[in-house]
């Protein structure tokens, strides 16, 4: 049985293609379902994310061309559309592929964790959808084994590679307990939902949203348990806030070194961490003169990110060889399994004639026969039926010149030369 994968990502095909494709939640078992009625295809799975839509199909499907007018039909698609944006895996180049994409490898920031558990949930999904079988299911879970190697081994993803996260990582240094602490977010943008997750993650005690629009703030609050203010209400909270990240699109500071240092009298000299990611700045740079605030701009990061990322480029040349031995035995276990018919039948014949002799003998000792004749007599016929066949099929390679047959049968015997 072969394994294929078809798709696109990040890579290969813009984000408003990206979007077109993707499977929401709530069709994936429809879809499901409907793949595996298609001819050849006997296992399949679907991984869809903001950044990529893979379909991992088992069985004689190397003609793939049902599979892209499947797609077509389904996202209601012309082929044109998309398939000069898709990618085709075969064999040992899906396990490669299945395996980087869950270390993180194939992912637009190398090493992020998200894509592990997205994989996970395909599987998931598709073991429930009851269109898994023991190839794939096998795959998913090696795939599951190799990229937890990968991360235990290397440090692919031990270095923050975004700004938001190197902010969160500053603020981990400066205080010991994030669960204690109370961080102000100014903006709604994708840099501060990204904070404000990294800060969740950590376990932050306090999460205020504040925004010029405040049904942006409230949505974004919601999403995180913590509650909006507006833009205009800052002043008022700006005391509480242990840690202030700020990215918004304003043109002129939001933040002036007057307000700071009313709040850090105000908190009793209780020292403020400050992160301003806006371009151009939401914070006065004078803030930075005032005692008791640690004030970093996203020069100061973007240094960061970039020795980290360097960082896991390094780990991902460790990544790549283990990733190359992990495959390695998959494919080990994949070829094993044909000749796993072979053994099962083999050890059927076995035991039916192990069966047949055992009858015999116990009807001999019925009748009287001693039993260490009738031990004698079982040992005897079961070795002369096992090595019957085998001994008139080596004599007939003998006969027709079947070197290699009878090389095959001493390596698979085990028979030393004299013996």
């Amino acid at each position: 049985m072969g394994i294929l994968t078809l798709g696109l990502n990040h890579n290969t095909a813009p984000v408003s293609l990206r979007e077109r494709l993707a499977f929401p939640a709530e069709r994936l078992r429809q879809a499901l379902h409907a793949l595996i009625q298609l001819p050849n295809v006997d296992e399949v799975a679907i991984l869809s994310t903001c950044n990529r839509t893979e379909l991992y199909c088992g069985g004689e499907t190397q003609n793939h061309e049902p599979l892209i007018d499947w797609i077509a039909h389904e996202q209601r698609l012309q082929r044109e559309e998309f398939q000069p944006f898709l990618y085709t895996h075969t064999d040992s180049e899906t396990i490669r592929h299945m395996f980087r994409v869950a270390s993180g490898l194939d992912s637009m920031i190398l090493g992020e964790p998200q894509i592990l558990g997205q994989m996970k949930s395909a599987y998931q999904i598709a073991a429930e959808a009851g269109t898994l079988g023991k190839t794939l299911c096998k795959l998913f879970q090696h795939t599951f084994a190799a990229a937890k190697k990968v991360r235990t081994d290397t440090a692919i993803g031990s270095s923050p590679v975004s700004v938001a996260f190197a902010a969160v990582g500053l603020a981990r240094r400066i205080f010991d307990d994030l669960g204690r602490q109370t961080a102000i977010l100014i903006g709604a943008g994708e840099t501060i939902e990204l904070t404000a997750r990294h800060l969740v993650e950590n376990r932050i005690g306090e999460l205020i949203i504040a925004n010029r629009t405040y049904d942006k703030a409230h949505a974004l609050a919601q999403q995180f348990n913590g509650f909006a203010i507006c833009l205009s209400e800052l002043s008022k909270h700006l005391a509480r806030a242990d840690i202030v990240v700020s990215s918004t699109a304003s043109s002129l500071p939001i933040l002036g070194k007057g307000s700071v240092e009313s709040a850090i009298k105000a908190r009793k000299h209780k020292p403020m961490f400050m992160v301003d990611l806006a371009v151009p700045r939401d914070i006065e740079p004078e803030v930075e003169q005032l005692r008791d605030v640690y004030l970093y701009t996203v020069d100061d990061l973007r240094n960061t990110v970039e020795e980290n990322l360097r960082s896991r480029q390094e780990a991902a040349k460790q990544a790549e060889e283990i990733i190359d031995v992990e495959v390695a035995h998959f494919l080990a276990w994949l070829r094993a399994q044909g000749a796993i018919r072979t053994i099962r039948d083999f050890r059927s014949q076995a035991e039916a004639i192990r069966d047949d002799v055992l009858a015999k003998a116990k009807l001999a000792l019925r009748g009287g026969k001693p039993p260490e004749e009738a031990l004698e007599f079982l040992a005897n016929l079961l070795t002369n039926k096992l090595i019957h066949t085998p001994s008139a099929q080596l004599n007939q390679a003998g006969v027709f010149e079947r070197h290699d047959l009878i090389a095959a049968a001493r390596e698979l015997f085990q028979l030393k030369d004299g013996s």
